[in-house]
């Protein structure tokens, strides 16, 4: 983890992170409606109960983070590495996850209706 940066219940909505290095962060129960996090390394980060309404994750590397309560409404992680991930109860609810590597994420008792996994990895995903 190269930074542990604390973002924690921060108000960030349209904060643009795309491209950098933000492994180890905490972005627990921050809101981070509309956020850009496109093209971004974020291993081991904390997102649980954190706002990602609308937020771009597009290319995001989400390696092992925790994402439990998250609301990820409309959120778009096309081409997203969600692999190992924890999305416990998140709402995932019209989330475009085309194309994601969900591979050993746990997605036990999240909303997915109509989330939109079209050629996404699910090789042992917790559901």
């Amino acid at each position: 983890m190269k930074n542990n940066k604390d973002f924690s219940n921060q108000d960030l909505q349209n904060k643009d992170f795309s491209g950098q290095d933000l492994s180890g962060a905490n972005f627990s129960g921050a809101n981070l409606e509309y956020a850009n996090f496109s093209g971004a390394t974020l291993f081991f980060c904390n997102f649980s109960k954190a706002n990602l309404r609308y937020a771009n994750f597009s290319g995001a590397d989400l390696w092992k983070s925790d994402l439990e309560y998250a609301n990820l409404y409309r959120s778009i992680l096309y081409r997203a590495n969600l692999s190992g991930a924890t999305l416990y109860r998140a709402i995932l609810e019209n989330a475009d996850l085309k194309f994601a590597n969900l591979q050993g994420a746990n997605l036990s008792e999240a909303n997915l209706k109509n989330a939109d996994f079209s050629d996404a990895i699910l090789i042992d995903t917790i559901q």
